[in-house]
């Protein structure tokens, strides 16, 4: 695939993160669940003790647990003090602090990291990547994509996100995206773009507020179906 692992900084949030970001009600959690980019996240771990199905796709899953962790340790840092030099960009309720944030977070990845051997084993976790994917059509009945899409549309194009829109709906029976923001904290740029050629390809498109708000303003999901 020619990807580069020294090239990202890895970050993973928890199944109460996921809950939040994506609006998944309990009985969403029982669905048939496509997590893609889920990276170091612990979602697919703690699921999985909870006896839920979920399958988590990304390119890093290419590389073994050490050299995830590597990634983590070399990357921590970096992330931790860029939050705290645009701690006003961020809304510390219920995360209190940078640092609180970096121990939630390094729960999270710990336990994506003691989870991923025999997860990739299992079939759990799959070497895939947007925007093309090897699942079959509707093998699923939710994909979660969460800080990719919009989160990078400076560097990711309009053709890229609608491909990789278009390939979650290929697989699943419902897409949702989180966030909205790209990097900086402000709406993308691609958005409503976006918005516009799906509905005029055929697809059902609509925001939805969430009650989870970090990042200022990063409150909303897109709902894609077709």
């Amino acid at each position: 695939m020619g990807f580069k692992l020294d090239k990202i900084i890895l970050w993973g949030r928890s199944v109460t993160e996921y809950i939040g970001m994506f609006g998944l009600t309990p009985n969403e959690l029982d669905l048939a669940i496509l997590d893609c980019a889920g990276g170091p996240a612990s979602f697919n771990a703690q699921m999985n003790s909870q006896g839920c199905k979920v399958i988590s796709c990304d390119p890093i899953y290419q590389f073994s647990a050490d050299e995830i962790a590597e990634r983590i340790q070399a990357t921590y840092q970096t992330v931790i003090n860029g939050v705290k030099a645009n701690s006003t960009n961020y809304v510390w309720r219920n995360i209190e602090s940078p640092d609180q944030m970096g121990e939630i977070r390094t729960r999270a990845m710990s336990q994506f990291l003691e989870d991923f051997p025999l997860g990739l084993q299992q079939g759990r976790y799959v070497v895939d990547e947007l925007p093309s994917l090897s699942f079959k059509d509707k093998q699923f009945d939710l994909a979660l994509c969460s800080h990719l899409l919009f989160t990078y549309s400076d560097c990711l194009s309009l053709e890229f996100h609608l491909n990789s829109i278009e390939e979650l709906c290929r697989v699943a029976k419902e897409v949702r995206l989180f966030p909205l923001l790209n990097v900086s904290g402000e709406q993308s740029s691609l958005l409503l773009p976006v918005l516009q050629e799906l509905q005029q390809n055929g697809y059902t498109a609509e925001i939805k507020q969430v009650d989870y708000e970090f990042q200022k303003g990063g409150n909303k999901l897109l709902k894609v179906t077709r």
